[in-house]
């Protein structure tokens, strides 16, 4: 594993898990991304101002940590942006077809112990693992 960062993915995962705790708490609000920016394209009165901070807050936290520590991007993509981009609009799409996301299942629902967020997440880590299989070892992609 070459690219195996634990103090990274540690903290990376502490700060999404205060995160999503401080909007639960705070606002009583999933962190879903997925539904958040859905809730963007169709506006329900009072929803617009903070799921357009939340994504503001998003795009800066990626662009301030691209300016102090370009090495963090630096992970190696063995797909184009282009692929990169279609696959993540894919699973964006197909979490709001299944009235659902990854971020709000898998960070919020698993951790309140949600049989539907359980399954959900299990749905979710078989089927990308399916697709790795598929595009890496039964279409021929980079190894």
């Amino acid at each position: 594993m070459q690219n195996f960062t634990p103090v990274a993915s540690l903290a990376g995962g502490i700060l999404i898990g205060l995160a999503s705790a401080a909007m639960l708490l705070l606002n009583g609000k999933i962190a879903g991304v997925s539904g958040i920016c859905a809730g963007l394209l169709m506006p329900a009165r009072n929803e617009t101002l903070w799921r357009a901070c939340f994504v503001a807050g998003l795009l800066a936290g990626g662009a301030m940590l691209r300016f102090w520590i370009p090495a963090a991007f630096d992970f190696g993509a063995l797909k184009s942006s282009a692929v990169l981009a279609a696959a993540g609009l894919l699973v964006g799409f197909g979490t709001r077809l299944g009235n659902g996301c990854t971020s709000g299942h898998g960070v919020c629902g698993v951790s309140r112990l949600s049989a539907r967020s359980i399954f959900a997440t299990a749905t979710f880590m078989a089927c990308g693992a399916a697709t790795v299989f598929i595009t890496d070892h039964v279409l021929g992609g980079p190894r």
